[in-house]
């Protein structure tokens, strides 16, 4: 099959270097990769093999996995790859656990078993436990939990493994304003406290499963898209705080830290277990679309990565593990339920989410990225726009020379293209590069609606390329593969 490939040369390297990244924005990327996880579900019948899962996600910028439980498989293979790996236990397995010695036995054979090798980080105790309607698997949570953490003391793990359990958002009766949040009346106090104790005592975070899609399918009319899909152009104030929102999941997070604030529980930590958005969807499933899911994931990721905080816990990074990393076709329920996947079941992106340094082979075949929009010899940039909010560009910055992998190699105080020293300057060559390097589509050019592709070469009449050294070049070349 013929494609059209680019080869493309810089006299500059169009982008900028891990230093001047730093300066802008006082992030490290490895900090930055570390906070986007994927869960790793595998309820189909047709994923590629563990093998070529660790080398989809190396070649890509996602930084720890969650599984759904312990397969022997799975941490076999991620043995010696520096990836977190926090493992599942399945609501079914809850309540043999609070035997200790079938607590203790768990541990050696799941968790022991495999280190140090294998980098295992956490152990997630079932998944929504306290909104399943189960009173009896409800009451053998904490116990259960705190039979597991006894066993990792009696193996000198707990400093290294946390235990937690991740929630739905359904356990708060009041989510709005997020200064308001707090946990259901039933509960709150027999359930919901026992569980935070656990975690304060321990140091380990609360896990939150949280869906601005599920706000958005159930009410499109009210819930604005671009509030949840990170991009409203003006925030929500909470009347009690004056705090501005500018998302919506960061207001579902500080909901989540009111309610534990209200039963005095302020110094437990937040991660998020689960988000995402689905790619398709039922006709009744309003907002399921590759668009909108290309959309939320860029934007999240470009959201953590900026290491902010959210508007009531500024200095607290927030992290998170986006569901899912695969299309599953054997999930039951909507459609949209096997639609989540950032890959399809071969490993091929369904969509750009910003998130792949390089092209990832998919069961044993060569990868591509999303088709090439932009297919002919002509030459095509991608520049920011003129009169662009600064803090707009220092996000678009942060994504293309982060997780988007831009090569930040030139723009140094002493570099070749450091001038002009302008943060427009800066981001045309950053977005240049994540353009060219992504296969030139529309969407690899929007940056927040910061960035537009031109086909006349930028120095001929765009300030941001008027240097002697740093003018683009560019040639195309045809091959056959």
């Amino acid at each position: 099959m013929a494609m059209l490939k680019e080869s493309f040369t810089n006299s500059c390297c169009i982008a900028i270097c891990l230093t001047s990244f730093m300066l802008f924005t006082g992030v490290s990327i490895s900090f930055a990769q570390y906070r986007i996880g994927a869960n790793y579900g595998q309820i189909a019948n047709n994923l590629i093999p563990p093998g070529e899962v660790l080398k989809l996600i190396k070649s890509s910028s996602i930084g720890k996995v969650k599984l759904y439980n312990a397969d022997p498989g799975i941490l076999r293979t991620f043995a010696g790859s520096n990836i977190p790996i926090v493992v599942g236990i399945g609501n079914e397995i809850i309540s043999s656990l609070t035997d200790p010695s079938v607590a203790q036995k768990w541990v050696d054979q799941n968790v022991a078993a495999y280190l140090p090798g294998t980098p295992i980080s956490g152990i997630a105790v079932g998944n929504e436990v306290l909104t399943s309607n189960d009173a009896q698997l409800s009451s053998h949570l904490v116990p259960a939990m705190k039979n597991l953490h006894t066993a990792l003391i009696y193996l000198g793990l707990d400093e290294r493994l946390k235990v937690s359990t991740p929630h739905s958002l359904g356990v708060l009766s009041i989510s709005y304003p997020p200064s308001a949040g707090s946990f259901r009346s039933d509960i709150a106090t027999s359930a919901m406290k026992p569980v935070l104790d656990f975690l304060s005592r321990t140091g380990s975070a609360f896990m939150v499963n949280a869906y601005p899609f599920f706000a958005y399918k159930s009410n499109p009319t009210n819930v604005s898209l671009d509030y949840c899909l990170f991009r409203a152009a003006t925030g929500i104030t909470d009347p009690n705080t004056n705090l501005i929102y500018t998302n919506m999941l960061d207001a579902m997070v500080d909901a989540v830290y009111s309610a534990m604030d209200s039963l005095g529980y302020n110094g437990v930590g937040i991660v998020v277990s689960e988000t995402g958005w689905p790619s398709s969807g039922d006709e009744n499933e309003t907002g399921a679309s590759v668009e909108n899911a290309m959309s939320y994931n860029r934007n999240l990721i470009a959201h953590l990565s900026s290491g902010k905080g959210t508007p009531l816990k500024p200095d607290a990074s927030t992290e998170a593990f986006i569901f899912a990393l695969f299309n599953e076709n054997q999930k039951s329920g909507p459609s949209s339920e096997r639609n989540y996947g950032l890959f399809t079941p071969s490993g091929l992106p369904v969509y750009d989410a910003g998130l792949v340094r390089s092209s990832p082979s998919a069961a044993g075949s060569p990868s591509s990225q999303a088709p090439e929009s932009n297919s002919s010899h002509e030459a095509a940039w991608c520049i920011a726009k003129n009169e662009t909010d600064a803090s707009v560009l220092l996000s678009g910055i942060n994504f293309a020379c982060g997780v988007g992998g831009a090569d930040c190699s030139a723009i140094q105080s002493s570099g070749s293209c450091y001038d002009p020293p302008t943060l427009a300057s800066h981001a045309s060559y950053a977005y240049n590069d994540y353009y060219q390097k992504r296969g030139r589509n529309p969407w690899n050019c929007d940056f927040d609606g910061t960035a537009v592709v031109s086909t006349t070469d930028p120095s001929k009449y765009n300030r941001h390329f008027e240097t002697r050294t740093c003018s683009i070049q560019i040639r195309f070349s045809q091959a056959i593969s």
